[in-house]
């Protein structure tokens, strides 16, 4: 019976990390829009420039979005800053500078994040390259595109912790 419950969650994951990492939704890198490539560009130059994490996460705030923001969108959820963005700002200087981008994949969602700071929208999943390929693997950071929000207009990092 436990062998059988084990097989079943290996096959399940498996399952869940091919459909996670789909290509059907790949654009061209070319393609992505100059608005989302901006906020890229602005969150890799936070996680290089930044003297501290402190000082890192309040720049960071202004272009977080979904998940990452308190209700209010105006302050990073407790857990952001500690885990996720820390691991960006620590790791950020194995991947290429200036960064390279491998592959981008567009996909709509109904919705990121709590209260009025909820967002829904096209998100764009970008993989970023290692300076030196024997480091690893491209690592991804999400960013969405909002629409229908009155308040939130421009593009949100929704997801830290990959890189």
């Amino acid at each position: 019976m436990l062998k059988n419950l084990i097989m079943a969650v290996c096959v399940v994951g498996a399952i869940a990390s091919t459909n996670a990492q789909t290509k059907e939704n790949d654009i061209p890198v070319e393609n992505l829009p100059p608005a989302v490539k901006e906020v890229l560009v602005k969150y890799v130059s936070i996680l290089r420039n930044s003297k501290t994490l402190d000082e890192c996460a309040t720049a960071f705030t202004e272009i977080a979005g979904g998940t990452l923001v308190n209700d209010d969108g105006k302050s990073l959820r407790s857990g952001t800053k500690q885990f996720g963005l820390k691991k960006d700002y620590n790791d950020i200087k194995v991947y290429a500078d200036p960064i390279v981008i491998t592959r981008v994949n567009a996909t709509p969602s109904n919705g990121q994040g709590y209260g009025a700071s909820k967002i829904r929208g096209m998100v764009y999943k970008i993989w970023i390259q290692k300076k030196d390929p024997a480091l690893g693997m491209p690592a991804p950071v999400s960013i969405m595109v909002p629409e229908g929000h009155a308040q939130i207009t421009t593009p949100k990092v929704i997801n830290v912790g990959s890189y």
